[in-house]
């Protein structure tokens, strides 16, 4: 069967995964958004259903404060014995943690502390039913992938700490993951950083506690001599055994927009074959990957991979695919299903503040040529700027808005902000008689380009562009792991949408 990769596309990164029975279950990093963790599911590894979040309270993920890119990074979701655990690192609060339920549709257990450091955490089932921990770390100043035994529904440390591996040679020894299989202990991770020397080890022991002797074949998955490829950065990879015994790995990637290696989508997250060689895990073609591939998959046929969103306002938001900036006021997004309208309350925090969680609504870019849509009432406009816009983070976004002047009337703007820099660079009176305005966002491997009308008007009038290097990953100036978003937003005062918001892939 034919499928492309990503299978998860725009900013999904640090991919895990496991299968219970016929179904599979993944989750990824979120970082500074919320909630925490998407969990989604499906029966094919193509086609992904998003079940809900595993971090869905504001006791289990804290993020006041939160720098751009902080928040939570790595989960690793495992099943064992009719229980879901999932254990990942909020490096804005107490660090790694774990939390557990019975039934996804139900939520997830208040945060177990692990008195460990580092980053990167998962959890290993042996077949006597003990659990292993396995992180980055450092014990006695020596840094690499740390474990010990772990009671999974508590956090307590039931063994003595060891360094199971100091990597296998690369920089940045991270993301480890326990398998295994015909009796070898195999510890997986990614190594060179997650830029474009990223890429995939493995080694083997008799012992769970080492010494493991590296795969003579690593790296397992590296594109870093592939330069001329879309897909980069490929690491990060979790491995899972469908119900017919073929092996498969889920891991992150980016895909170049241009030959300048500049990337705008994030991380995203990628599918390819495992094949055992000499009892070595192999991802791909001899560690190369491909943006399409037909092959045998598990059970479930596979439907078109259509990424396009609607956020229907006459309908609960539910299990949506929507991220607000940190921990949101609740209060503040008034979702109205009889008039078909979300009211953003605004308030004196703006998007450009550091830190802070002001009234945005996100969702992902999930590819290169979009176009998003979203209609705004002019008549409930009282904001000082509501709208929509291409957003990275507080310090690199492109935004259209409409603005309440103090004599009633009402302004359409284009505003960019680049690093500490931000300019609205051109501003039109709307007729006072306008009663709403419609946004778009148009979009390619060159540009975001914002236009507007009102009801009045047949023809979009464009505003102004915004170059992709503008919000890419390479040029944020710290260093940070997500990708553009679209959002609508307001500030000082409410902004109302109406008929939802569209976007077409």
């Amino acid at each position: 069967m034919k499928f492309k990769n990503p299978i998860i596309p725009g900013y999904s990164p640090d991919p895990s995964i496991c299968r219970v029975g016929d179904d599979f279950y993944l989750v990824n990093s979120t970082f500074e958004f919320f909630p925490g963790v998407p969990i989604y599911h499906s029966k094919n590894l193509v086609n992904w259903e998003l079940l809900g979040h595993a971090l869905t309270r504001e006791s289990q993920l804290p993020l006041a404060g939160c720098r751009n890119s902080g928040g939570i990074y790595a989960p690793t979701i495992r099943f064992h014995e009719g229980t879901w655990f999932m254990i990942t690192t909020n490096v804005t609060d107490k660090g790694n943690f774990v939390v557990h339920t019975e039934d996804l549709q139900k939520g997830w257990s208040e945060p177990h502390w692990i008195d460990q450091g580092g980053i990167d955490p998962s959890l290993f089932w042996d077949e006597d039913g003990t659990c292993y921990y396995c992180s980055t770390g450092t014990l006695n100043g020596v840094r690499g992938l740390v474990g010990f035994v772990i009671n999974p529904y508590t956090g307590e440390i039931l063994s003595e700490k060891k360094i199971l591996s100091r990597g296998c040679g690369g920089q940045c020894a991270e993301g480890p993951h326990l398998y295994k299989r015909e009796g070898w202990y195999y510890l997986m991770n990614a190594e060179g950083g997650t830029e474009y020397g990223h890429h995939e080890v493995v080694a083997r022991s008799r012992s769970v506690w080492g010494p493991y002797e590296p795969c003579p074949m690593n790296p397992i998955l590296s594109h870093s001599q592939r330069k001329g490829h879309e897909i980069q950065a490929t690491g990060h990879a979790d491995l899972v055994e469908d119900a017919d015994g073929r092996w498969w790995a889920v891991f992150l990637a980016i895909r170049n927009y241009s030959h300048a290696l500049l990337h705008n989508l994030g991380r995203e997250t990628f599918l390819a074959p495992v094949t055992w060689k000499d009892g070595w895990p192999v991802i791909g073609d001899d560690g190369y990957v491909e943006l399409e591939y037909d092959l045998e998959l598990p059970t479930g046929s596979v439907q078109k991979q259509d990424f396009s969103l609607y956020l229907d306002f006459s309908k609960p938001m539910g299990k949506s695919n929507v991220m607000f900036t940190r921990n949101p006021k609740e209060e503040d997004y008034i979702w109205d299903c009889e008039s078909q309208t979300l009211r953003l309350r605004g308030h004196e925090i703006s998007i450009n503040e550091a830190g802070a969680s002001p009234s945005i609504l996100s969702f992902r870019q999930p590819d290169f040529e979009t176009k998003v849509t979203a209609k705004l009432l002019l008549s409930e406009l009282t904001a000082k700027r509501g709208g929509i816009c291409a957003y990275y983070n507080n310090d690199y976004h492109y935004d259209i808005y409409a603005s309440r002047r103090e004599d009633g009337g009402c302004v359409v703007g284009f505003y960019k902000h680049i690093h500490d820099m931000g300019v609205v660079l051109k501003e039109e009176e709307l007729p006072k008689d306008a009663k709403y305005l419609e946004f778009m966002i148009q979009t390619d491997r060159k540009e975001y380009r914002f236009y507007y009308k009102t009801e009045k008007q047949t023809e979009w009038t464009q505003m102004g562009s915004g170059l992709n290097a503008g919000l890419c990953t390479e040029g944020t100036y710290a260093m940070t792991f997500t990708g553009t978003l679209f959002a609508i937003f307001a500030e000082d005062g409410d902004a109302v949408f109406a008929d939802g918001i569209r976007m077409e892939v």
